[in-house]
């Protein structure tokens, strides 16, 4: 069984930061792909950012400069740290961890329980 927990998120005024986590077992994070997709209330369900095992890593176009993804081998947890936040930001962000890639196109793999980010203009 694939467990992902999530934390992090909250609400911040636009142009503030939040950090959201994802851990996960040694076993999955050392060689699967995890990263974030979001989910805006009334829209599908959109990718975000995902790290390979290798630490590569690809974000949309539409958090490129404000997003930043990092991982602690030690804590087998990744994080999306987020700054400059917009309201278009707001939504449920949900971790999710792969054995492959092309996250970019399909929405497989293992999920964390979501995190609720609200961004105030």
């Amino acid at each position: 069984q694939v467990v992902l927990e999530e934390s992090g998120g909250g609400l911040v005024q636009a142009g503030g930061s939040l950090r959201l986590s994802c851990a996960t077992s040694r076993s999955i994070f050392s060689v699967w792909n995890m990263g974030w997709y979001r989910q805006a209330p009334g829209k599908q369900r959109e990718w975000v950012a995902f790290m390979t095992n290798g630490g590569i890593t690809d974000y949309a176009d539409f958090v490129k400069g404000r997003f930043t993804l990092s991982r602690d081998n030690a804590k087998n947890t990744v994080y999306l740290q987020m700054n400059s936040l917009k309201p278009d930001d707001t939504a449920a962000y949900y971790c999710n961890a792969r054995p492959g890639s092309n996250w970019r196109r399909y929405e497989t793999g293992y999920w964390g329980q979501g995190a609720q980010v609200t961004v105030s203009s």
